[in-house]
């Protein structure tokens, strides 16, 4: 991997390709846990892929690729979110499941996305990097560019407020 990213970083855009489809589901999963949507993830997807090409002569570190990309998609997610105002479009099997006169529960990917929403910007950025990375906890520090013990604070701050909603939704933990 080192060996092409810094084919990469002298030009080959065929060795930035390879690079990139290989993380490409990666950065697919990240934007779409921000902007919630196919379409806009797909769209981050692409301008990460822009942005990390222009930018690639500038990775210092080339074994620090992956962390690399994994920022500039949440850069990008977060870019996107602000440019569309926090407007959020229901997929139209959640306006069914919404409108139906039946009382079904809500599925539960909805319900955990709900939970992830109410996190802080930055307590979503070590939330998703942790658990949808599967980061340890030094990884989630260095991609964000924060101390290891920032990043611990941020994550028992957010889980506490995780565990606080749930409880509040008349969950009991056994």
């Amino acid at each position: 991997m080192i060996h092409l990213v810094k084919k990469a970083q002298k030009g080959n855009d065929k060795a930035f390709l390879k690079l990139f489809e290989e993380y490409e589901q990666d950065i697919y999963r990240t934007a779409f846990v921000y902007v919630k949507n196919q379409e806009d993830a797909l769209d981050v997807v692409q301008e990460t892929a822009y942005r990390s090409f222009k930018s690639i002569k500038n990775l210092q570190e080339p074994k620090y690729f992956k962390t690399w990309l994994i920022r500039i998609a949440i850069s990008c997610s977060i870019d996107m979110l602000r440019k569309r105002k926090k407007v959020v479009r229901l997929k139209p099997e959640v306006v069914d499941l919404l409108s139906s006169d039946e009382k079904e529960d809500i599925p539960l990917s909805m319900s955990l996305q709900d939970l992830i929403d109410i996190l802080g910007t930055e307590e979503k950025n070590v939330v998703v990097l942790r658990f949808y990375h599967d980061y340890t906890l030094k990884e989630v520090a260095e991609t964000l560019d924060i101390p290891l013990g920032t990043a611990k604070s941020i994550l028992y701050r957010a889980l506490k407020k995780l565990r606080n909603e749930w409880k509040g939704d008349d969950v009991r933990e056994q």
